[in-house]
């Protein structure tokens, strides 16, 4: 987690550009925007960009293996 969002590995498939609420630790609540997946054997490696503060979260550099 970064102050401009936060990278997950989740299970079921998401689509960049999909809105999401995120309960935290402290149970407060945030809004991220999916900005980048890259798809994995056991499910995906997603980037979310908060969307209650200025900034983005930049893509991760293309390796060339297409996921």
């Amino acid at each position: 987690m970064s102050r401009g969002g936060v990278r997950l590995v989740v299970e079921d498939p998401v689509s960049t550009g999909s809105d999401y609420e995120l309960v935290m630790s402290d149970d407060s609540v945030r809004t991220g925007r999916v900005v980048w997946v890259r798809n994995e054997a056991d499910g995906q490696i997603v980037g979310l960009q908060f969307l209650d503060i200025e900034g983005s979260v930049p893509p991760p550099p293309d390796d060339g293996d297409g996921r």
